[in-house]
C-alpha cells in the first residue's frame, strides 16, 4: 500500500448533530439534513461533492436521534426490486447514486458543545498518515462543486490550513465570522489570514470575507482544539482553536468562492436553494421559470 501525501483528502467530517430547531415543526421527525433540494437530500449533495474532491470517507457526527441520516445510505434492496419491476429505470439510478459513491462512518456526539468539539470527534477515525482532512457543513451549498480541489492546490503551494471565504455585503458581517486579511494579499482569489473575528459588529469587522462551510485543515487542528477553551454559550469553536494556531505560526489562507452559496440552514435560505437548482434542472426549470414570472406579474 502506498503512503499518501500530505496533501491528499481522503476524510471529509460532516457535522449533522445539530436540531434544525429553524425548521420546526418539519425537523421534529425529519433530520433537516434530509430536507430535498428539488430531490436530493442536503446530506447526499455534500457526498457527491466530496467523492468529486477525491475523497474516500464521510465521517458524519450525528446526534442520537438522528439515524436517519446513516439510513439514506444504506441500500434498500426492496425499493430498488420494486422499481425495477415496474421498469422505473431513472428513479431506480437515484435511489442507486449513493451505492459505492463513498464509505459513510457515523460518530455520535452526545450532546451539542459547538463545531470545534464536533470535529474534534473525528479524530480517531483518521488514519495515522491522514496529515489534512476537510470539514464541509451540510448547511452551506458552494455552487458550483471545486472549491475543495482548489484549496487542496493552494496547501500544496503554502501548507497549513484552508478555508472558504465569500464577500458579503457590509451590513451582514455580523452574522459570520471574518476574515483579517494580510496587507500584502493582491491575489483576487487566495488571501493569507492574519487572524478571525467571530460576528464582529460592522464597526469592529477586520474585512467583508466571511467564512463559508469549507474547511481543509491540517491534524495540527486537534491538538489545538484540545487547549481551546470553551467560548459562548459553552461551546467550543473551531474559530478559537484556528486563531490559537494562527497565533503559533501556523499557516492559514482562504480560497475566495466566486460562484453562489446558499444557506440551507434556515428556510429562507433553503427555499433559494430550491428555486435555484430547480431553475437549472432540465425536468422543471423552464415550467418553474415560466410560472414564476406569471406569478411575480400578478
Amino acid at each position: 500500500m502506498h503512503l499518501m501525501t500530505s496533501n491528499e483528502l481522503r476524510t471529509v467530517v460532516v457535522p449533522a448533530a445539530g436540531l434544525g430547531t429553524r425548521f420546526l415543526p418539519a425537523t421534529k421527525t425529519v433530520p433537516k439534513e434530509l430536507l430535498p433540494v428539488v430531490d436530493t437530500p442536503g446530506i447526499e449533495l455534500i457526498a457527491k461533492e466530496a467523492a468529486q474532491a477525491g475523497a474516500e470517507r464521510l465521517a458524519i457526527i450525528t446526534a442520537p436521534k438522528k439515524q436517519g441520516i446513516m439510513a439514506h445510505f444504506r441500500t434498500d434492496a426492496e425499493l430498488e426490486a420494486t422499481l425495477e419491476a415496474r421498469g422505473k429505470e431513472d428513479q431506480l439510478a437515484k435511489v442507486r447514486a449513493t451505492d459505492g459513491l463513498i464509505d459513510v462512518a457515523a460518530i455520535e456526539q452526545p450532546e451539542p458543545l459547538g463545531l470545534g468539539h464536533a470535529i474534534g470527534l473525528a479524530e480517531s477515525h483518521l488514519a495515522e498518515d491522514e496529515e489534512c482532512f476537510a470539514v464541509m457543513l451540510p448547511d452551506d451549498l458552494v455552487l458550483p462543486y471545486g472549491i475543495m480541489e482548489t484549496m487542496l492546490e493552494v496547501r500544496q503551494r503554502y501548507g497549513g490550513s484552508v478555508l472558504c471565504a465569500v464577500e458579503v455585503p457590509e451590513e451582514d458581517v455580523s452574522k459570520y465570522g471574518v476574515f483579517d486579511i494580510a496587507a500584502d494579499s493582491d491575489d483576487p482569489q487566495v488571501k493569507k489570514v492574519n487572524g478571525m473575528v467571530e460576528k464582529p459588529d460592522l464597526e469592529d469587522a477586520p474585512s467583508n470575507f466571511a467564512a463559508t462551510g469549507r474547511y481543509l485543515l491540517d491534524r495540527q487542528v486537534f491538538e489545538a482544539l484540545t487547549r481551546t477553551k470553551p467560548g459562548k454559550g459553552g461551546e467550543i469553536q473551531i474559530t478559537d482553536a484556528i486563531e490559537l494556531m494562527i497565533s503559533e505560526g501556523h499557516p492559514v489562507h482562504i480560497v475566495v468562492h466566486q460562484g453562489k452559496r446558499h444557506d440551507l440552514g434556515n428556510p429562507g435560505g433553503y427555499i433559494r436553494a430550491c428555486v435555484d437548482m430547480a431553475l437549472e434542472d432540465e425536468t422543471y426549470g423552464e415550467s418553474l421559470k415560466q410560472w414564476l414570472e406569471q406569478r411575480l406579474g400578478e
